[in-house]
């Protein structure tokens, strides 16, 4: 959530923008072409097709003349964060054994702005409905470590704030999309230690989360794992879990 501020002689506009344009792609926006990227980065129409042109002559994008889009190779600069960055590789052993445990998939995650991205998960055997692939990018108001999350900032005026401005895109029936309920659902997380969330993104699934600390208290991630509601009442289904899931949480505290 923290930038850090840069002095305006060391900052580089060029690189900017060109990483605006590569972000302005999404699910909405698979394809576009030069004055659509334009419109969405705040550019002129000339300098994003400059920006367009060049990242297609790196291979970051293809054209057929008139629309662009992505290409695989855009992966390289998301996945060089799991190849170089320590996190995702110090959990990986609590969590292998956090997942055979419980017999459900266990995830590490952070917040990217407003956003859950995970950073590190395992599964089980089982063919998993419930998951989350690494690299996962979710609202954080509507997955139980993005609660988790959002619920131990230190800010939390901003996060007030931002849910009062931001529109949440019901995935199921029961997704919650008001700002209240979820400020609820925040506040009760801050105060319990856990977040409990059902049926937000998928109906069916219901998800528990704990923060993770590093030795000095600081919170810098979350720790989770989803099921299926099945027949198992929301009670009985923390009662399983939340223990080891504190227990692993703790065991982290001295390599995070």
């Amino acid at each position: 959530m923290k930038t850090t501020a840069l002095a305006k002689r060391d900052w580089i506009a060029g690189l900017e923008k060109g990483l605006a344009i590569l972000e302005a792609f999404d699910n909405q926006h698979a394809r576009m072409t030069a004055t659509q990227a334009a419109e969405r980065t705040g550019l002129s129409r000339t300098a994003a097709r400059r920006y367009l042109l060049t990242l297609e002559s790196l291979g970051y994008v293809h054209t057929d003349g008139r629309l662009f889009g992505l290409t695989p190779r855009v992966l390289r600069v998301g996945w060089s964060y799991f190849d170089s960055a320590r996190l995702p590789r110090t959990v990986q052993p609590y969590l292998q054994q956090l997942s055979a445990t419980l017999n459900e998939s266990a995830y590490v995650s952070v917040l990217d702005d407003w956003d859950l991205v995970v950073i590190a998960r395992n599964g089980v055997s089982r063919v998993m409905t419930t998951g989350f692939v690494l690299g996962a990018r979710v609202p954080a108001p509507l997955i139980s470590p993005g609660v988790v999350l959002l619920a131990h900032l230190e800010d939390q005026q901003a996060v007030s704030a931002w849910l009062d401005t931001v529109e949440l895109v019901p995935f199921t029936p029961h997704t919650i999309t008001s700002a209240v309920r979820l400020r609820e659902k925040i506040v009760r997380a801050r105060a319990d230690g856990y977040a409990l969330i059902e049926q937000q993104l998928q109906v069916g699934v219901r998800g528990v989360a704990v923060p993770l600390r590093n030795r000095n208290g600081d919170v810098v991630a979350a720790l989770s794992t989803n099921m299926s509601i099945g027949n198992e009442s929301a009670e009985a289904a923390v009662k399983r879990v939340l223990p080891h899931l504190q227990e692993t949480a703790l065991a982290m505290l001295n390599v995070l």
